[in-house]
């Protein structure tokens, strides 16, 4: 078990808690376990439905950065990890509940968009700043959100917008005081937890696969122009800027 997140089984509901300050930014081999703690609750049949959410500042800041600056090298362990989490919360055979609060940067809202169910605080702020740190990557589940135009402007701006302006886009099951969030998420995990197991994983494979194109083959070739990006004297220096905290020059 990676010290990024710990889990909990309670009733048929599994609890994942990502915990790794300053601000749940997870390096590469976090990221892989994360994704194999998905999948290995997914596969466990005591388990109904799956709980992600943090504690700390923000629900997760995406990838580290700093490790990235010091080898970047990594960035292709980086993408199999984040490529992994994501596609294990998305076709995780149970349901997954994604519940933010503060910062969801960028494998935050992979994180995010891949989910089924959404529950965010009112302090919660959703960003895709991927152009500012020289890489790409995260559009697809970002336009699991948002409409297109939206996900264009979002990022190529690298702005983020509130839970109360995002919730008008419809993602956003319900919007909660941040102190109420852990129990709103238990709360209808278990009113799914309370049906039964079999017909919901047949359910959620069934809504999986009426969806509208691949979610994974769509961030696939996202990750090949994050590839590209990192071959850019632009990339390193966003990277160096970032973890010397000044603005990057081009």
């Amino acid at each position: 078990m990676s010290h990024a997140f710990t889990t909990h089984l309670d009733a048929h509901i599994a609890e994942l808690v990502i915990d790794k300050p300053p601000v749940n930014a997870l390096d590469s081999l976090e990221w892989q376990a994360l994704a194999e703690e998905i999948d290995r609750l997914g596969n466990d049949q005591e388990v109904r439905v799956i709980i992600i959410r943090a504690e700390g500042r923000g629900f997760c800041a995406g990838v580290d950065i700093k490790e990235l600056d010091r080898y970047p090298e990594r960035i292709v362990a980086v993408n199999a990890g984040n490529y992994a989490t994501f596609r294990a919360v998305h076709r995780s055979p149970v349901p997954v509940i994604v519940a933010v609060h503060g910062f969801v940067l960028g494998g935050g809202i992979g994180i995010t968009g891949a989910a089924d169910i959404v529950l965010a605080s009112e302090c919660a702020s959703f960003a895709l700043p991927e152009v500012d740190r020289g890489a790409m990557g995260g559009g697809a589940h970002l336009q699991r959100l948002f409409p297109v135009q939206k996900v264009r402007y979002l990022f190529f701006t690298g702005e983020s917008i509130g839970a109360r302006e995002a919730e008008r886009y419809g993602f956003i099951e319900r919007i909660v005081a941040r102190e109420e969030l852990p129990t709103t998420a238990r709360e209808i995990a278990a009113r799914i937890a309370a049906k039964s197991p079999a017909m919901i994983r047949i359910a959620k494979e069934a809504l999986n696969g009426i969806e509208d194109g691949n979610l994974e083959d769509k961030y696939r070739w996202e990750q090949g122009f994050t590839l590209q990006a990192y071959t850019s004297p632009d990339s390193a220096e966003t990277r160096r800027a970032f973890t010397e905290k000044r603005d990057a020059t081009f």
